[in-house]
């Protein structure tokens, strides 16, 4: 048995430990669980039960570290993934939909709410995204208004991960203070007056995803995060201690799809030996776990750097999304075609990974986008 690198602190590979047995707890209702639009409730238990989501809040409130750990979550996130892509959405999802309220809550919102994120009791969500806007946010059209002790939400919120099965979302709107204008974060409970969901579109990895719409929603002022007009500094906070998580996710696909195209190869006989010892298949699998083991120790080096100092680690945390992300679409492909008809069938893992693995290169920061982002930095850096 080979030990693991990089090797990391006992903290962190307990919990890892933990997560790899929550993986294969849910493994039995993954193929359920991976094609619902709204959250399994034996996924929901069996998450619960595991306390990992603990993780995602400061110790404080229920949680594990002074406050979230990108490194924790990262290596949550790799096990978690490999075994079903509901369950890897549910948890991360945690973290992305409360963090605003950690660093930037009122003291009532943080005691209303980060325990029972912390426990599984409530269901976090970030709705950034419009009908119209998705990378450029500062297009979006949803506004907030101040009228008295009161903030007011208007818009409709597209394309958002537990849309409709949250129990409250962190709105970004458009604000205008006098002459300042900026957008504001504000939390609004999913059972507010006015706050009404469907369920327009579906991906090919099938996902908790809806439309909020918010009607002249009411919520008191005490529900801003943050300074008003400058709830950009909380959503790049955001991105900047999880977007290197989307990176141990990938990993953890194209782990698992390795694993599969590893046992089938090494099972299949033909031309009097096996398929994994034929032709250019030997080459395949090791390309496959090279470039794993590459984007694993790349990874957890972010993701320590990105929990020490998340906003000056961000360009890493963005080449471990890409980079990662990029390895588990041709991981996955190289696997599926290592396995011939059989990585075709309806319904096996490895078509439920080739399907996850798409998406993964497209949310929280598509590749071209942050390629253009990291070429503007590289540039402006060289031209000191």
């Amino acid at each position: 048995m080979r030990a693991p690198f990089p090797a990391l602190g006992p903290n962190h590979a307990q919990l890892k430990e933990r997560a790899l047995e929550l993986a294969e707890a849910c493994l039995p209702h993954a193929d359920r669980a991976d094609e619902s639009d709204s959250i399994d409730s034996e996924i929901l238990r069996l998450l619960k039960d595991s306390g990992l989501a603990a993780v995602q809040v400061p110790a404080r409130y229920g949680g594990v570290f002074e406050q979230p750990d990108s490194l924790a979550v990262t290596v949550i996130r790799e096990q978690l993934a490999a075994s079903s892509s509901h369950l890897d959405s549910m948890f991360a999802m945690q973290g992305i939909g409360s963090y605003a309220i950690s660093v930037g809550g009122s003291d009532e919102v943080k005691d209303r709410w980060l325990p029972q994120v912390a426990s599984m009791d409530a269901i976090a969500a970030l709705a950034l995204t419009e009908p119209d806007v998705g990378s450029d946010l500062k297009a979006l059209s949803t506004t907030i208004v101040t009228d008295g002790d009161e903030v007011v939400v208007s818009g409709v919120k597209s394309f958002i991960t537990n849309g409709g099965d949250a129990s409250f979302y962190c709105v970004l709107g458009k604000e205008q203070i006098g002459e300042d204008q900026g957008y504001s974060l504000v939390l609004v409970p999913a059972d507010a007056e006015g706050v009404s969901t469907s369920r327009p579109y579906q991906i090919i990895a099938p996902h908790v995803l809806g439309d909020i719409k918010f009607d002249n929603v009411r919520v008191p002022s005490s529900h801003r995060i943050g300074v008003p007009t400058k709830g950009f500094s909380l959503v790049l906070a955001t991105l900047a201690t999880f977007r290197v998580s989307v990176a141990g996710a990938a990993i953890g696909t194209a782990q698992a799809a390795l694993d599969d195209a590893l046992q089938h190869s090494a099972s299949r006989e033909l031309f009097g030996t096996t398929l994994a010892r034929l032709g250019p298949v030997p080459q395949m699998l090791a390309m496959s776990w090279t470039e794993i083991e590459m984007a694993r120790s790349f990874t957890y080096q972010v993701a320590q750097a990105a929990a020490e100092d998340p906003l000056g680690s961000l360009y890493l945390s963005s080449m471990a999304k890409l980079g990662a992300t990029e390895i588990a679409g041709r991981v996955v492909d190289r696997s599926v075609q290592v396995m011939g008809r059989f990585g075709l069938v309806r319904g096996s893992r490895i078509e439920r990974l080739y399907r996850a693995a798409r998406p993964m290169r497209v949310y929280e920061g598509a590749t071209e986008v942050l390629l253009d982002s990291l070429s503007k930095q590289l540039i402006k850096e060289a031209g000191r």
